[in-house]
This record gives structure tokens, C-alpha cells and sequence, in this order.
């Protein structure tokens, strides 16, 4: 990691770099992949997963006999603590639903809204370094509340064709439809098109490594939407002298054992943390079992020192983290302060860990910066919202004219007639 003394405001839009992910430079290669998948179909599909996960299929669909096995697979304990975790997860987002609202604009003119599920929605959820069954929760759960009629799951198999059982057992438990042994650019693909066994869906959710994000981007050019642009996840901890220096240096390892490519910042106005956190970060990342991963990831990393709290705020919302731990004295105060993070963790005793997996918020948010203009995940992620509209003969009499004289003025002369036809039925 590097420490960073009292940076000048010149410094700020270099120290906030995060490392490189050119998705545009894979595009030729993520496309071909794409185009074939579209023209063959499942055919495509079962080759690249020979190529890239080194499994040979001989079908995409995860079995009803498989899911049941899965239950067997795990631990009583996990099984407690994932059904926990969505039982979390469902009183929150279920705290989000949409409640319509007629409003009357004037006399006779009523307008309103309607929340409706997505219809059909697919979820990725990585395999990679790690079997990410959280993410299962976070997706499937607010899609199940917001009324999706179909959730379609694709998520890379072992190289003896089984999904982990954990992810399994989180799909059957959050109301999965469907799921499919399929990962990476080829399954992106299937669920953005459709196969003789994936179902084409709407919108696509989940994260993954840069072929994914290049693959996402692409299907989202005009053919299915998306959850949000992504790239590799990251983390800020704002800290003031008042804040334990083994419990910074734990949240700065959490997320750099997420990936190589993984970020973990400090800010803090204070120098006495500043160097112990360094020295805590060495002397916990020696025991990590994933420390070689965590290691090159806090190559990307910074710890930085600031002169006051206002500046550690302003440097905060300039780096616009996924992640935003506020380990202050007054951190209420602090937190008021924050207009760019994807989700904050305040005090002490509120690791990111506890949004990772269990106390209800969504994991799934925005990287990269996006934090200054998209939200995480959360319920109206799921829906859509149609308006309506209805105008009664003492409304047409008053809104009718305006509506004439602005469409005239456009001269867009059908559009005024459509409102004259009707006002002389009721002269």
C-alpha cells in the first residue's frame, strides 16, 4: 500500500485512479463470442464452456434432482445463516415497494403510476475464485418481491459439471426459475438472446470479470438492459484518530482479497492510525489464505492523510467509492455529509462484510466512480413504472386548448386536432 501525506488538490484526480479495466479493448473478441452464441444457440454454448471452464456438458440445465442434492452438500449452520441473510434481505427490500398514488393536476384531469415486475429477468452469478451464493440472495430475493415472472440463472460449473451446492441451495430458497450451468461472454449471450434451453430475458443482473462487463455493455447496445456499468469492487474507509486500527486494516483485506484488480482506500486525518493501519494490514494479510490475491490487489491501494475532516469529505466524494466505511467519532455527523457512495457502513461495529451478506441492504452497486449517478440494486431495479392518465369533459373543456395552442405552436397540427375533435363533441 502507499502512504500519502497532506496530497494538493492538483494530486487528487491521480491518487483516485482506479486500475485500469479497458472492456472497449475486448470487445472484437467478446462479440464473436456473442454472435456465435446467437446463430447456434446451446451448441455454442456447450463449446465454449469446454474452452473456458474446461468442463464437458452435455446439458446446460441444472436438474430439479441436482438442486435436491445440493441441500445435502452443505452445513446446517450455512443453511441457518443463508436463510437468515434472506430473511434480512426480504424485509428490506420488501420496505421498498411502490405504492401508486392518484393525483388530479386540475379538475378532471387524474394522473398515476403503476409498478410492474419485469417479466423476465436473468442473474449471473460468478464462479472464479470464489462461489459467490450471496449474490444469489441479492438478486433473486428483490426480483421474487417485485413480481418477475421468470428468474433465469446462469453460473459456471466445476470442471466435474456441478454447480456449488451453497448456490443451488440459494436459488431453490429465493424463488429461482431457472438454472443453468453456463458462464462467462457465452452466458451473458444466451440469456440476452435466448437458446433451445435458455430462456430470453429483459434485463440482465450480476457481476463478473471484464469479459462479462464487455459482454453486458454490448447486449445492452440495443438488445436487453442491464443492471448498472461495473468494474472491479472496491472500498473507502474515512477514519478519524478515534478509529481502531485492526478493524480498518480488516475492512481494507476484506475487499482486497476480492480480486487482483480490487481497490482499498483510507482516508484519514489522522498520521498515528495512518502508520498503525500499515503495520496492521502486513501483520493480518501474513495469515490470510488468500493473501497472494490480497497482496496484489493492495498494489492498487492507498492510505492517505489529510489535513481536516472537511477535506477528508471532499476527497471522499470526489473518489465516489462502491464501498464507504465512516470509522468516526462522530460518524452520524460525517455520514450526513456524503452525497457519492454506493452504500455506507457506519461505526465501528458495521463492517462491509455485514452488507456483503446479511443485514439487508443489496450488495450489488455501483464501481468505478458511477456512485455519482447510479444506485445499487434495489426493488425498483426489478420493476417498471407506467403511467396513466385520464381526462374527464370538464377537464378536456380547460387542459384542451393549452394542448392546441402549444401543438399549433409546434406545428404539429394532427396532435391539435386529435384535442379539437373532441372539444366539439362537447360544445
Amino acid at each position: 500500500m502507499k502512504l500519502i501525506k497532506y496530497p494538493s488538490k492538483e494530486q487528487w484526480a491521480e491518487l483516485l485512479k482506479r486500475p485500469a479495466l479497458n472492456t472497449e479493448s475486448l470487445f472484437d473478441t467478446v462479440r464473436t463470442i456473442i454472435d456465435k452464441v446467437r446463430a447456434e444457440g446451446d451448441k455454442a454454448v456447450l463449446e465454449y464452456e469446454a474452452a473456458f471452464d474446461k468442463v464437458t456438458l452435455s446439458a446446460l440445465t441444472v436438474t430439479s434432482e441436482e438442486i435436491q442434492k445440493a441441500e445435502g452438500l452443505i452445513s446446517d449452520e450455512l443453511k441457518s445463516a443463508i436463510t437468515l441473510a434472506k430473511r434480512n434481505i426480504e424485509t428490506f427490500h420488501s420496505s421498498q415497494r411502490f405504492v401508486g398514488k392518484k393525483v388530479e393536476t386540475m379538475e378532471g384531469v387524474t394522473c398515476w403510476q403503476k409498478a410492474v415486475g419485469i417479466e423476465k429477468v436473468g442473474l449471473y452469478i460468478p464462479g472464479g475464485t470464489a462461489p459467490l451464493f450471496s449474490t444469489v440472495l441479492m438478486l433473486a430475493v428483490p426480483a421474487r418481491i417485485a413480481g418477475c415472472k421468470e428468474s433465469v440463472l446462469c453460473t459456471p460449473p466445476d470442471k466435474n459439471g456441478n454447480i456449488h451446492p451453497a448456490i443451488l441451495f440459494a436459488a431453490q430458497l429465493a424463488g429461482v426459475s431457472k438454472i443453468f450451468k453456463a458462464g462467462g461472454v457465452q452466458a451473458i449471450a444466451a440469456m440476452a438472446y435466448g437458446t433451445e434451453s435458455v430462456p430470453k430475458v429483459y434485463k440482465i443482473f450480476g457481476p463478473g470479470n471484464q469479459y462479462v462487463t464487455a459482454a453486458k455493455q454490448l447486449v445492452s447496445l440495443r438488445d436487453v438492459a442491464i443492471d448498472m456499468p461495473a468494474g472491479p469492487s472496491e472500498v473507502e474507509v474515512l477514519a478519524d484518530a478515534s478509529a481502531n486500527p485492526v478493524f480498518v486494516a480488516a475492512d481494507l483485506l476484506s475487499q482486497a482479497e476480492h480480486g487482483v484488480d480490487s481497490q482499498a482506500m483510507l482516508i484519514t486525518t489522522s498520521e498515528k492510525l495512518q502508520v498503525e493501519v500499515m503495520e496492521e494490514v502486513d501483520r493480518q494479510l501474513a495469515k490470510l489464505p488468500r493473501r497472494e490475491i490480497a497482496a496484489k490487489s493492495l498494489e492498487n491501494s492507498k492510505l492517505i492523510l489529510v489535513k481536516d475532516m472537511d477535506e477528508a469529505l471532499e476527497l471522499t466524494n470526489a473518489y465516489a467509492p462502491e464501498h464507504l466505511i465512516v470509522e468516526t467519532e462522530n460518524y452520524m455527523e460525517v455520514a450526513e455529509r456524503v452525497i457519492n457512495a454506493g452504500s455506507v457502513f457506519l461505526g465501528s461495529l458495521t463492517p462491509e462484510s455485514a452488507g456483503d451478506y446479511a443485514s439487508g441492504t443489496n450488495h450489488t452497486l455501483p464501481t468505478n466512480g458511477y456512485a455519482k449517478a447510479y444506485s445499487g440494486v434495489s426493488l425498483d431495479s426489478f420493476i417498471r413504472k407506467i403511467t396513466f392518465q385520464e381526462i374527464l369533459p370538464q377537464g378536456m373543456k380547460v387542459i384542451g386548448p393549452a394542448i392546441e395552442e402549444m401543438a399549433a405552436n409546434e406545428l404539429l397540427d394532427a396532435h391539435k386536432n386529435a384535442v379539437t375533435v373532441r372539444l366539439n363533441t362537447l360544445k
